[in-house]
């Protein structure tokens, strides 16, 4: 999983044109939220100054034309070296795809069960751990984490069912 070369017998599954032009096309849609979101909230000039979105929305704006001389120069410079190869987006989705998992269940289980799961999971699946080992760590970690911030912090992070019925 260490090895960042290309594999030449390997497919294409993104060229670096087709990545360009995804990544563009986010990032310009991410703008439109900042410019659209900061216009609502006042990006004008008031007596006493810029109001709050008067910055955010010009950087927005910045980087709305950036986004667009991106998407601008990969469409007219094809560019079809590989960008990732099938193996390596493989490498990318054991990540990826847990990662989203667990940030999906944080609403439902809380921060707490869901990193205890995570945690667990990821030993045994990558780590090829005994399973008695994942359960504790992930328990333990989440456990003392529990401890720092919601006891001693105070500080809420979200939580789930199982810290309901224990009454917090």
């Amino acid at each position: 999983m260490s090895n960042p070369t290309h594999d030449a017998a390997a497919p294409a599954a993104i060229t670096v044109r087709a990545a360009e032009i995804g990544v563009a096309i986010l990032i310009a849609l991410g703008a439109v939220v900042v410019i659209v979101s900061n216009y609502q909230i006042g990006a004008g000039w008031a007596p006493d100054g810029p109001e709050a979105g008067y910055f955010p929305l010009r950087i927005g704006a910045l980087i709305f034309l950036a986004c667009l001389m991106v998407l601008w120069q990969a469409l007219r410079t094809p560019n079809d070296a590989v960008f990732v190869t099938w193996p390596q987006l493989k490498q990318v989705a054991v990540i990826l795809v847990p990662l989203t998992v667990y940030v999906a269940l944080i609403a439902f289980l809380g921060i707490y069960v869901a990193s205890a799961i995570f945690i667990a999971g990821f030993m045994l699946a990558i780590g090829k751990f005994a399973w008695w080992r994942a359960v504790l760590t992930g328990v333990v970690i989440n456990v003392v984490l529990f401890w720092i911030f919601e006891m001693q912090f105070r500080v809420p992070l979200p939580k789930g069912p199982l810290e309901a019925a224990f009454g917090f």
